[in-house]
């Protein structure tokens, strides 16, 4: 990424109290100036940046949807259906053609256009650069398509993230000529908010999530919240109104609604998520494994078309197998949670070559397990997508079993809380998994024992990184260092006692020599070198102390 250092290291801009601005007369002040940072600027941006993201998810979408249909539905229907040599009993042949097709493409599409980028490189830009560079969108955009039609277990949410973020951070720079670093973010957040709200069609729960992907513990860019919700609720209506899709609940797990949440249910809640964490953990271990077989065993890591036909034999096997593996999982989620009474939406045929389906608890403990094994090659296959859905899909199958084996706990309740606690425990978003797998479902009354799920996994799985590239911002971490007393301190001049410096503000003291070492050891943190910098408050404080 070529990155020009006038977006590195400068102050956050102009910085106008606008919580001191009442009255018509300021309000008058702000639209006529239309400073950044103020009200009015901030809106504005907000929603030129919803409206340009949602025509881009648009014809993303568009473009998809036409792809699904034709290699999906048109052509099985032309060229099998409709062939009397092509015998019914080998209808199953058309997912590996298919699959392995497009993996193949999968693979020259990176080796052609170069490194398409995924979510933990769009993480890592946003807190190194403040934006991510327009250069790998071409790439993502063609590998994320094939890699969808290919039938692998990864969504459009992700690469819509990394496009709509480029683009957002492009339009900040080159539209707007904005050149403050927290600025560019801020709207690169924005793009990332826009494309999880109009994807998922939660507004709130899809702009948090954008927020949330970025830390390890709860959403950290605080003060670029509101603006990136705006943005999100504007892409929402634009891309949903283009589309012509609906904004409301798609799942249907169980008739009727869930009576009211009580004590009990949010115990189940409780127990379900550390259940759906302990997968993610299991899985996050063999992940691993895996990773290291085929890039360093077998020596693969660039070698994208080799890894990618590996990917899709494996994806292939699954989905003729387990036709459930395949695609991303919004839809096939109803499938596996209403134990078949919805058709699978995209593969074809829909019973493979085995008819399986989630009819019983082993059944739907092998789809879910399918579905772990298929995110999993399809991952370091080098294919492109979001494992959102995917992991909302393993957690169906799984609380299905569960239902099945403990029929006292509620479907619903099952099925969405061990979806929030492996997904939670992968992507550390436990606000907006939790709104997200409420909305989409409708089941107002799962909101506690859903949040309940969420917050035991996050928790519980605190020390096992997924996306390495998450990471806190120095700044509160400071404050949780009891560094906010350093200007206390200075301010305290001449009656500054040794006893100051002690045993309480020991953290100020001994961060170069303990606190540094801890952080660097952890990944959730990068300490940069501009933190105990010549005029850092730190340093300053240690200054004075040696003075006296």
């Amino acid at each position: 990424m070529d990155v020009s250092t006038k977006y590195v290291g400068e102050d956050s801009g102009p910085r106008p109290d606008v919580h001191e601005r009442f009255g018509w007369d300021k309000m008058r002040e702000d639209f006529k100036s239309m400073r950044s940072g103020t009200v009015p600027w901030s809106v504005s941006m907000a929603v030129v940046i919803g409206v340009i993201c949602g025509i881009a998810a648009y014809l993303y979408y568009t473009a998809l949807e036409w792809l699904l249909e034709i290699f999906w539905l048109k052509l099985p229907q032309g060229l099998v259906v409709d062939n009397p040599i092509w015998p019914e009993n080998l209808y199953w042949l058309w997912i590996p053609i298919v699959c392995l097709t497009f993996a193949g493409l999968v693979g020259l599409s990176i080796e052609v256009l170069g490194f398409p980028g995924d979510l933990a490189y769009t993480v890592k830009c946003v807190h190194e650069f403040g934006y991510v560079d327009m250069g790998h969108t071409p790439s993502m955009v063609v590998a994320s398509q094939f890699s969808i039609i290919a039938g692998a277990s990864l969504g459009p949410e992700a690469p819509l993230v990394a496009i709509c973020a480029a683009i957002a951070g492009w339009v900040s720079r080159n539209l707007f000529k904005h050149t403050q670093k927290n600025l560019i973010r801020k709207h690169t957040l924005c793009g990332m908010a826009c494309a999880l709200a109009a994807f998922f069609g939660v507004p709130l729960g899809g702009s948090l999530f954008a927020l949330e992907i970025n830390h390890r513990l709860g959403y950290e860019y605080v003060e670029h919240a509101m603006v990136a919700v705006t943005s999100g609720t504007t892409c929402l209506a634009v891309f949903r109104g283009l589309a012509g899709l609906p904004i409301g609940p798609i799942w249907q797990i169980e008739v009727g609604t869930l009576p009211a949440a009580s004590a009990g249910l949010v115990g189940y809640g409780f127990l379900l998520g550390l259940f759906g964490a302990s997968i993610a953990a299991v899985f996050t271990n063999l992940h691993g494994r895996l990773g290291n077989l085929m890039n360093t065993t077998w020596r693969l890591k660039d070698k994208p078309v080799k890894l990618a036909v590996l990917g899709g034999i494996v994806i292939a096997c699954l989905g003729v197998l387990v036709p459930h593996s395949m695609f991303w999982g919004e839809y096939e989620f109803q499938s596996i949670a209403s134990l078949g009474s919805t058709p699978l939406p995209h593969v074809w045929p829909t019973s493979g070559l085995t008819s399986l389906g989630p009819t019983s608890a082993l059944a739907c403990l092998t789809i879910g397990v399918a579905k772990l094994v298929a995110i999993s090659f399809t991952v370091w296959g080098g294919f492109r997508g979001g494992y959102i859905f995917p992991f909302f899909a393993a957690g169906a199958a799984f609380g299905r079993a569960i239902n099945f084996t403990f029929p006292a706990v509620p479907p619903t309740v099952a099925c969405l809380c061990i979806a929030a606690g492996i997904n939670v425990a992968v992507t550390r978003t436990a606000f907006a998994t939790s709104i997200i797998l409420v909305a989409l479902s409708g089941q107002v009354n799962s909101a506690s024992p859903v949040l309940a799920a969420s917050l035991a996994s996050i928790f519980s799985t605190y020390y096992m990184p997924f996306i390495r590239a998450q990471q806190g911002r120095f700044e509160l971490l400071e404050s949780q260092l009891h560094a906010y007393k350093a200007e206390e301190l200075l301010e305290s001049g001449p009656s500054l006692s040794s006893s100051d410096l002690s045993s309480e503000n020991a953290p100020l003291l001994n961060i170069k020599s303990g606190v540094e070492e801890d952080l660097e050891s952890q990944d959730s943190y990068k300490l940069p070198d501009s933190a105990l910098s010549a005029d850092s408050p730190i340093q300053e404080v240690l200054a004075l102390s040696a003075s006296r």
